[in-house]
């Protein structure tokens, strides 16, 4: 009997000898897994091109499982009824997704966690087109991989080849066998997925969990319901045994650019999406999470946003100008119904405008990371379209380029380690036990006082507060608890060292003045955003 491992995943080839015109369209294979104590997965397979269909499968517990393949066609006895048996052994590495299990949602609604209950830390990048040739295999996927992992990045953004900002069947988004699918989307092209598989199943071995995008929002119009259906089967059938996340789309109701009907093609994607997401929750036998990445919040998208496992909202690029804007949807997406994990999914990236520099780049993860949210992503602008030195993306279809700067300059921006080293800070503490408290500190952010500063922690225990360097005065800490003893300490969130304060010492109401700066001021020790953390001894 074949032993595999528990949670990796693992391929099976169905050849047939029977022919057929049309076999991707013909043609559906399924393929039924079940486990000893009864428990029974029906996996989509895919078709590999020729005569061949493939399913892969990653088994969630040990024991002793078997398998049945189910076929449209049930004459063919290739693909109908054939069966075989495998054991499962336990997983003796260290990839926190084989060793921990696949993400979902945490107990409380608020975060991530694996299946054995470890929290996760959503921390990710945005590679919207990092699928195509131009982020060259393998040298320079690995070297943008390596990087994020080594400043603890945790989640790569990826779309399945069907991108942003550029019409259907533009070269600048194939790869090396071409486009994802045949002209007249006919049928897909197996070999594109084949370039693309290595891809995924590199993100994944290197620790980092690919959230697929399966398209960007207006390629429903361009192909219709029943034809995105094969496509997100297909994605399914390829990736869905991989500890991956489901995006149906980004920017879901966003009509296409040189569309002559706004209006019209949003409402119809907005209920495609919809019809959509009870597809990819009816199919996907893993039970992975989806979402949609949103025009400006992702329950906008949906006719019913319960469809989704958590939102995405989207902030917008005009620097410190659209930070007002993005507070509104954190706190949209903290109060709104239901109750979910949300994630900041489209921030102002890195250089876009020659503006959002790092210091934004800190402001929206500390901002949004202390108002609740789950986790956070980061992008650069030159990394999203892949700009390479030999060759900028170029222009949208609207006519206008979003900047000429190289993806091996961009990965080495500074705001990506800053953002990296705040989920460092973080992780000291009981991250996923932290709620928003801006009474905690005065003055604190809020619709008249955007810009902070923002508070989060467990009572009695820890707080974290972070003034943005737009705060000249350190403020004073709120509503000490009686009989906590606190520490406090400053972090600078540029380099991570601590400097100590020392005990607090809070007045008869609670209230405790930031020993900073020389009287009369209350000042930080450089114009620039820090951190405060006061831990209860």
């Amino acid at each position: 009997m074949k032993a595999i491992t528990r949670s990796e995943v693992t391929e099976w080839a169905f050849t047939t000898s029977k022919s057929y015109d049309d076999p991707f369209n013909d043609v559906e294979v399924n393929v039924i897994f079940s486990d000893d104590r009864g428990t029974e997965r029906s996996v989509p397979a895919f078709w590999a091109g020729g005569n061949v269909w493939k399913v892969r499968f990653a088994p969630p517990d040990i024991g002793k499982y078997r398998f049945r393949a189910v076929c449209s066609d049930e004459t063919n006895s290739n693909l109908h009824g054939m069966e075989d048996e495998f054991e499962v052994l336990e997983y003796g590495g260290d990839n926190p997704f084989l060793r921990h299990g696949r993400i979902g949602v945490s107990r409380d609604r608020r975060h991530f966690a694996h299946r054995d209950g470890t929290p996760f830390f959503w921390l990710a990048d945005t590679w919207w087109m990092g699928l195509c040739r131009r982020l060259d295999w393998p040298a320079g996927f690995q070297t943008l991989a390596i990087d994020r992992v080594r400043k603890g990045y945790s989640v790569i953004q990826i779309v399945a080849g069907l991108y942003p900002d550029m019409p259907a069947f533009d070269e600048r988004g194939s790869n090396e066998a071409g486009f994802p699918w045949e002209p007249d989307y006919a049928r897909v092209n197996p070999a594109y997925f084949d370039m693309a598989d290595r891809r995924i199943r590199y993100l994944v071995d290197m620790g980092l969990m690919p959230c697929i995008v399966g398209c960007w929002g207006y390629f429903l119009r361009f192909m219709g319901v029943e034809k995105m259906k094969q496509h997100w089967r297909n994605l399914i059938a390829r990736y869905g045994a991989y500890p991956v996340v489901w995006c149906l789309a980004g920017e879901a109701i966003m009509a296409y650019y040189l569309s002559r009907d706004l209006d019209g093609d949003a409402q119809f994607q907005k209920k495609g999406w919809t019809e959509l997401a009870h597809y990819v929750r009816e199919t996907d036998p893993f039970d992975n999470l989806v979402t949609v990445h949103p025009t400006d919040i992702g329950r906008n998208q949906l006719a019913d946003p319960s469809l989704m496992d958590f939102e995405m909202f989207q902030g917008g690029h005009a620097d410190r100008v659209s930070f007002p804007g993005t507070m509104d949807k954190v706190v949209a997406s903290y109060e709104g119904q239901p109750l979910m994990p949300f994630i900041d999914a489209e921030v102002a990236y890195e250089g876009i405008g020659e503006a959002c520099r790092q210091e934004l780049q800190r402001l929206e993860f500390w901002s949004s990371m202390l108002s609740g949210a789950a986790g956070h992503t980061y992008g650069a602008n030159g990394i999203w379209q892949v700009n390479t030195r030999e060759k900028p993306y170029g222009p949208s279809p609207h006519g206008m380029a979003w900047g000429n700067t190289p993806w091996e300059d961009a990965y080495q921006l500074p705001g990506s380690a800053h953002v990296g080293l705040g989920k460092r800070i973080l992780e000291r503490f009981e991250w996923h036990r932290f709620e928003p408290h801006p009474e905690w500190i005065e003055p604190h952010w809020s619709k008249e006082n955007y810009f902070g500063p923002f508070a989060a922690g467990i009572p009695g225990k820890t707080r974290v507060i972070y003034f943005p360097h737009s705060h000249w005065g350190t403020g004073v800490v709120k509503g000490i608890e009686k009989g906590v003893n606190y520490r406090a300490y400053l972090v600078n969130p540029i380099d991570g060292k601590d400097q100590e304060l020392g005990t607090v010492a809070p007045n008869g109401n609670g209230d405790w003045e930031i020993p900073l700066g020389v009287p009369p001021f209350k000042l930080m020790p450089i114009f620039q955003d820090w951190v405060l953390v006061l831990e209860a001894v």
